[in-house]
């Protein structure tokens, strides 16, 4: 798998790396909706189509699948050609997702149409990760934070305006309206987007990399995703993130059908907002700001820890939420902890991919964990609402949330840290004999 050695765009004509950053940003918060505002449209749906809330939700399944089950291959696009084209074909495809969800008169339709809008999102969203995972080796868990974090965050700028005309004008009309919306967003994000130059390393960056590998498991050698897939470390962290993405994307599709359950959607506490409103713009805050903090912390005290204090306080905040759900204050404060504690994941499993095996193949070996997601969706979308539908009660669900949360916070400190930290050296070890075998070669790379 080697790359090209000249890039589609010169140089001269890249955008400064920050100026990408804050792009991607922008992209990032235009697709948001698709996965975090599907549970205003979930009853509508089901109201209009006359079929159940499991058939419903497959749905969203469909889109987290999509998402992520296809990102190794999209990752490997944009590692080719880079991200500007492929991001473009993504904002044409986010768009559709939407419009032709609004005119969808079927299931079949809406599966079609939202799985498309899913493939767009998992072009968009790989691409952006990816790319910040190769501009930004020195703020690594920072950058990708920001990235993610407005994924996360995105919807809360919107979430109401899409309820209100939701009610106001039907889920159909809202689909086509904020359709147009992201799709023409992400498609001007994506003119300031480029790869780095073959070879390229940001200012200062062997002071750097001695600094950061004090703090986190870091390699000088790039695997490729096959070489990537046959170490122990890769399925430890494949497994970790399924684990704790089911916690995450229960409430994210469920947290509709929950508070009806509970009978705290249609209370108003604030703002004219009902309790229901209100946690989805609270949880949207901190699903954002959840990303850049915990990326920073584990800057300073290496992925691995982070990802066994975040873990355990989610598994906390879940209990919580299960003792307290049914009081409208504290399922919107609490709800919105699970987001704080579950969304950091989107900036630990990305890190942590870049450190073990590598910038060149960022996108794709990312990627391939990233289908860790479409696995925990099966379980989290129809799965949790079938446990309901069978036993009338969401407290099983809530039980599976804490369990997985509490072992994927064991096998990050007991088991990937160490696990890592050996693949790492191994991987250094062998850079460095080829090194010492090969002088003559070693002089002639520039």
């Amino acid at each position: 798998m080697a790359e090209s050695a000249t890039p589609l765009i010169h140089p001269s004509r890249i955008p400064n790396r920050w100026i990408q950053l804050v792009a991607g940003i922008v992209a990032m918060m235009a697709i948001a909706n698709l996965q975090y505002a599907w549970t205003l449209f979930a009853k509508p749906l089901q109201a209009h189509m006359h079929v159940t809330l499991t058939a419903i939700q497959w749905t969203f399944a469909l889109f987290i699948a999509l998402e992520t089950w296809l990102v190794p291959f999209e990752g490997y696009l944009v590692d080719r050609i880079g991200p500007r084209f492929m991001l473009g074909v993504g904002a044409i495809m986010v768009g559709l997702g939407w419009i032709g969800a609004g005119h969808a008169e079927t299931l079949h339709s809406l599966y079609f149409w939202y799985g498309l809008g899913g493939i767009g999102a998992g072009i968009v969203y790989g691409g952006i990760i990816g790319n910040a995972l190769k501009w930004f080796p020195d703020h690594r868990g920072l950058c990708v934070g920001l990235c993610a974090g407005a994924y996360g965050i995105g919807t809360a700028l919107t979430v109401a305006p899409i309820a209100s005309m939701i009610k106001a004008s039907g889920y159909q009309h809202t689909f086509i309206f904020w359709g147009f919306i992201q799709g023409f967003v992400v498609l001007a994000s994506a003119l300031f987007l480029a790869r780095p130059p073959v070879g390229w390393v940001p200012a200062g960056w062997e002071k750097k990399e001695a600094q950061i590998k004090l703090h986190v498991n870091s390699s000088s050698v790039d695997m490729t995703p096959g070489q990537m897939v046959r170490t122990g470390s890769f399925w430890v962290i494949y497994g970790m993130m399924t684990l704790v993405a089911f916690g995450g994307l229960v409430v994210t599709a469920q947290l509709g059908p929950m508070a009806v359950s509970y009978k705290v959607d249609k209370i108003v506490v604030a703002f004219g907002m009902t309790a229901l409103v209100l946690a989805l713009e609270v949880d949207r805050v901190l699903n954002g700001l959840t990303r850049p903090f915990w990326g920073w912390v584990s800057d300073h005290i290496g992925r691995e820890n982070t990802m066994a204090i975040a873990f355990t306080c989610e598994a906390l905040a879940v209990l919580a939420l299960l003792q307290l759900i049914s009081h409208p204050i504290w399922f919107i404060l609490l709800s919105g902890l699970c987001f704080f504690a579950w969304g950091e994941i989107f900036s630990l499993f990305p890190s942590i991919t870049g450190d073990v095996f590598g910038r060149k193949w960022a996108t794709t070996n990312y990627g391939i964990v990233y289908t860790a997601k479409g696995v925990a969706s099966i379980f989290a979308a129809p799965g949790a609402a079938w446990l309901f539908a069978r036993t009338g009660s969401w407290t099983k669900v809530f039980w599976a949330m804490i369990a997985c949360d509490l072992i994927a916070a064991i096998l990050a400190f007991f088991w990937l840290k160490p696990l890592a930290a050996r693949t790492v050296q191994e991987s250094n070890t062998g850079l460095r004999a080829v090194n010492i075998n090969a002088p003559v070669k070693a002089r002639g790379v520039a």
